[in-house]
């Protein structure tokens, strides 16, 4: 949804630019505002399966299910009928997402009290986060363009939409059965009400700081999402991606179409003096995908001896300023320097990388700080809170890529060639995200829980559930 999703409905849905950014806005700030309620009420779940797994089982089906048709393309419809499906089925997709991500999300604060067990723990969720990018980031746009032979694209993004939403429901259930909450409140915690909850919320000022950075953070990834697809599909030279794919064998003309890499669509057809029409963007796109991925999975796995070395916050503020940096520099590369996007990739792939499983380190810390201060515990509320900051980061990153595309290169989706809109793609991948990523740097700098902190809380915290513990032994 973060890298496809907006071209999906200028390019295949064919709706305008505009009714796409107000359809990703609104369904998206409905999710953001759906996280909170889901908090509230995932905190006061209580089941023989804890309080945020049976989330996670009891939405599995019914997101399967919307996902396919929210990538359905209905045939014969009018514009306004295909922009209130569009509405529709993507707000219905986020409302289920919100019942299942967030308990997902607050799994990581329940299942582990150590804060370098948290690292490791993160660490490996999100090189599974990597793994299944480095699949959809790599696979679906050539899939999609496989399954539109003899066919559309309509039916090509169907069923490879559909190929995902399988994986899904599959991954959903493995996460639910494989899982164990071991962090639970203090048996003589007090019962609250969801407004005082909110109100200790807003006087934890690292909660309110890693909010706002979570709002920017995740505008960049939607923002830079739609920007990049663009990039590479009008600004970049077709004729030297072309040459740059066939050097590594990828061309038909490199050898007879057949086997694996032509049954996933990752043979680019076509004479290179004619690529309008041919696959060689998809493909070259899909590949960097791949390869900053790729990168990322293994450089995440650095991030548990970092942390323990440095701390969480010196290696995310580091490269969250070093990836602000390198994605400056894609605005310099011209159109034909295909391999100087291949190689500041990696660069931002290896800058970037370590901060990932160490940001939802920080919001487990985020939500120890509140049970170290308020002695109440309330893990639901503030992953929620975050999760409504991560998907209006989200609605506003895709929107605002529309609505500046729009508003200052005067893009026609009918016409994405055009110098002006070309020229914004410029502009939106290398300086606007370089700057966003800038923003996220000075807001983990005011961030005030260094490594020593984060010690000395999560000693005591651990001291205070030995006492309970022993007490309720006793008893």
């Amino acid at each position: 949804m973060i890298l496809f999703q907006t071209n999906f409905y200028t390019d295949v849905f064919g709706i305008t630019a505009g009714a796409a950014a107000t359809i990703l806005m609104a369904a998206r700030l409905w999710d953001a505002f759906a996280d909170p309620i889901v908090g509230v009420l995932a905190d006061r779940t209580n089941s023989r399966w804890g309080k945020f797994r049976p989330w996670v089982l009891f939405t599995a089906v019914p997101w399967c299910i919307v996902m396919v048709l929210a990538y359905t393309t209905p045939a014969g419809w009018s514009v306004g009928g295909m922009i209130a499906y569009a509405a529709i089925t993507n707000i219905l997709l986020m409302t289920i997402y919100s019942m299942n991500n967030m308990p997902y999300s607050a799994l990581g604060g329940v299942m582990t009290g150590d804060v370098n067990e948290r690292a490791k723990l993160n660490s490996f969720r999100f090189v599974s986060v990597n793994i299944a990018q480095f699949i959809v980031g790599g696979f679906t746009l050539p899939l999609v363009a496989k399954f539109a032979l003899g066919h559309d694209k309509q039916y090509g993004w169907r069923m490879t939409m559909t190929i995902w939403a399988v994986l899904c429901l599959i991954l959903f259930l493995i996460t639910f059965a494989t899982t164990k909450e071991r962090i639970r409140p203090e048996p003589t915690q007090k019962k609250s009400t969801p407004k005082q909850d909110f109100a200790d919320l807003l006087k934890n000022s690292p909660w309110a700081v890693m909010f706002f950075m979570t709002l920017v953070h995740f505008a960049i990834l939607s923002f830079r999402g739609g920007a990049l697809y663009n990039y590479y599909h009008h600004y970049a030279d077709k004729a030297a991606m072309y040459d740059w794919v066939q050097n590594i064998g990828l061309t038909a003309s490199a050898g007879a179409p057949g086997g694996i890499l032509e049954t996933l669509g990752y043979l680019v057809h076509g004479d290179r003096s004619d690529l309008a029409t041919s696959n060689v963007a998809d493909v070259f796109n899909s590949i960097i995908n791949m390869i900053g991925t790729g990168v990322t999975i293994i450089v995440i796995l650095l991030s548990p001896a970092l942390s323990k070395r440095f701390g969480k916050k010196a290696i995310a503020v580091t490269g969250f300023a070093l990836a602000a940096i390198g994605t400056l520099a894609f605005y310099l590369l011209g159109p034909t320097n295909v391999g100087g996007m291949v190689m500041l990739t990696i660069l931002v792939a290896i800058f970037y990388a370590p901060t990932i499983p160490l940001v939802w380190a920080i919001y487990a810390d985020v939500a120890d700080y509140s049970e170290w201060k308020t002695g109440r515990r309330f893990t639901g509320i503030v992953f929620a809170t975050i999760g409504f900051a991560l998907k209006s980061g989200l609605a506003l990153g895709s929107s605002s890529f529309l609505w500046i595309m729009a508003g200052f290169f005067n893009y026609d989706t009918h016409f994405p060639d055009a110098p002006d809109a070309v020229q914004g793609f410029r502009v939106a991948s290398g300086i606007i995200v370089g700057l966003l990523f800038a923003i996220c740097t000075v807001l983990l700098i005011a961030y005030k829980m260094n490594k020593r902190m984060t010690i000395q809380m999560a000693d005591e915290l651990a001291e205070r559930r030995q006492k309970f513990s022993a007490a309720a032994a006793t008893t």
